[in-house]
């Protein structure tokens, strides 16, 4: 199965790789993840419950980050398994500057073998192409939010600031 698209954040590239690289955000944006254990820089292991089909699908797996080009790319392959079946892949994720933020294109090869297999390709495909919606959707939602936190402390610091050097305020 191969799946493609690409969403627009709001945000400068570098802050978008820093996000894409901490695993506190990408368990947050994962659909269905209940762990997300950094293992090293570049391999963690997870686990996430997902509804495919007629099966409610738990995944544990491995996810190694390949092909680092600090912050315009990577490539990130997993494999995982569950009762129900496997599910393998790789994704060529590309960030670059674009219309005052960043535009993120991935593209995404991946395999399913097992029960789920038997669901048929249309459904999923259908709910990859789901899953990368709410993935990227909650993870520029998350980005956007920690900025939007980091200006409010910024704002509270500077004003602070002023009270101390004009005591009359």
């Amino acid at each position: 199965m191969k799946l493609t698209g690409s969403y627009q954040i709001n945000l400068e590239k570098q802050k978008v790789w820093d996000a894409l690289n901490d695993s506190k955000i990408l368990k947050k944006a994962i659909p269905g993840c209940e762990e997300f254990k950094k293992n090293s820089d570049t391999e963690f292991t997870a686990t996430a419950t997902n509804k495919i089909g007629p099966f409610n699908a738990t995944f544990t797996g491995d996810i190694e980050l390949k092909e680092l080009n600090p912050p315009n790319s990577y490539k990130i392959s997993g494999s995982g398994n569950s009762p129900v079946g496997f599910a393998s892949g790789e994704a060529s994720v590309t960030l670059e500057d674009y219309e005052g933020g960043t535009k993120l294109t991935y593209t995404v090869d991946a395999n399913v073998g097992g029960k789920i297999a038997q669901v048929g390709s249309r459904l999923i495909d259908m709910t990859a192409k789901k899953m990368a919606d709410i993935f990227f959707g909650k993870f520029s939602e998350l980005i956007e939010l920690q900025l939007d936190e980091a200006n409010q402390d910024m704002n509270i610091e500077k004003q602070s600031l002023i009270k101390k050097d004009n005591p009359q305020n």
